[in-house]
């Protein structure tokens, strides 16, 4: 069983708490003020929203997949269809719930990369008006990929033109969106806002935080029911300050983008170490704080007794190495002398 006290690369959500994040619970740990998001604290977080992100309308929720769920929930009927990669989160790791509480088909579309494109999506636009087909309604996106993959500002902003074109709705799951910013190199509001995004879960669990994502809405009307759908979702949090003060402490000095940069630059240097080593394979690029590679198989369970780390694709022997806010160079260097010991 490795030792859980030493760093591994399984995935940003088994890092622990950024300082700055458990400072933050003690400093609004004090006396009482009005629950439900009714306190300064929502106040603050929900105005850095709109400074980061435009007119937008802000709602925080638990967990990525309460994000992700009710943000289809939001923008979609039962006889709806939210088109996806087939490596998406909402496909794969949340658990049939957006079919289970939206009551909508998924409708997969395979990628080499993670990404979804203009002509991927087309094969599942058809049926329209037709009542015996789920009516395609919410194209979603993830930023980054399942693949640790980016889209550039134009991807997200082609894909976008094409869905409001056959009145759409373009979804993005943003459980690493300051990955994809620090990568990219530009401002949420360049990446999101004035690409046409309609939806955004904005993620802070894997990038510092203890808990909580949010929900932002760019088309306001979207979110004319939300606060009903949150609480009926039982996604609404009375003590909302420990989840708001969280945001206000990852946006103060922009530590949500340094921790992500951070990562990244943890992840494309154990990338560049690895690369070299004869018996392994690089199989994606390495954009944001995800390295993927092909090892032999029968090293990979004494790699993991010393390691945590997943296996992605065990037909391939494929496996996810994921770096995080605290990851260090001596993390990297212990990890990559283990590897090159066990292959040689």
């Amino acid at each position: 069983m490795t030792d859980p006290i030493k760093k591994g690369f399984a995935s940003d959500n088994n890092s622990g708490v950024h300082p700055n994040v458990l400072k933050a619970f003690s400093e609004v740990n004090k006396g009482h003020t009005v629950a439900y998001g009714d306190d300064p604290y929502t106040e603050i977080a929900v105005n850095k929203f709109k400074e980061l992100l435009g007119d937008v309308e802000v709602f925080f929720v638990f967990n990525g997949t309460s994000a992700n769920v009710l943000s289809i929930k939001a923008a979609t009927n039962s006889f709806n269809a939210v088109i996806c990669a087939g490596s998406a989160h909402i496909n794969v790791d949340e658990c049939g719930a957006p079919e289970k509480f939206c009551g909508c088909k998924l409708l997969s579309v395979e990628t080499d990369d993670g990404k979804l494109t203009v002509e991927k999506i087309k094969k599942h636009m058809h049926g329209f008006g037709f009542e015996h087909h789920s009516q395609p309604k919410v194209i979603s996106i993830t930023q980054c990929t399942e693949l640790g993959t980016i889209y550039s500002v134009s991807e997200i902003k082609n894909i976008a033109e094409y869905a409001h074109m056959h009145d759409m709705i373009l979804h993005m799951d943003g459980a690493r969106i300051s990955n994809a910013a620090a990568y990219l190199n530009v401002s949420l509001k360049e990446m999101i806002t004035e690409t046409g995004v309609d939806i955004l879960s904005f993620g802070g669990t894997k990038n510092g935080m203890m808990f909580g994502e949010a929900v932002i809405f760019f088309k306001k009307e979207l979110a004319e029911n939300f606060k009903y759908i949150r609480k009926q979702s039982m996604q609404l949090f009375s003590k909302m300050r420990f989840i708001s003060a969280q945001f206000n402490a990852i946006f103060e000095n922009d530590l949500y983008l340094k921790s992500a940069k951070h990562a990244n630059e943890m992840a494309k240097i154990l990338a560049e170490r690895v690369r070299d080593i004869k018996e392994v394979k690089l199989t994606q690029k390495v954009e944001s704080n995800c390295v993927f590679a092909i090892i032999p198989e029968k090293y990979i369970q004494e790699l993991q007794e010393h390691f945590s780390f997943y296996v992605w694709n065990h037909e391939t022997s494929e496996v996810r190495w994921v770096t995080s806010f605290d990851t260090t160079i001596e993390d990297i260097d212990r990890f990559c002398n283990l590897l090159i010991k066990v292959l040689e």
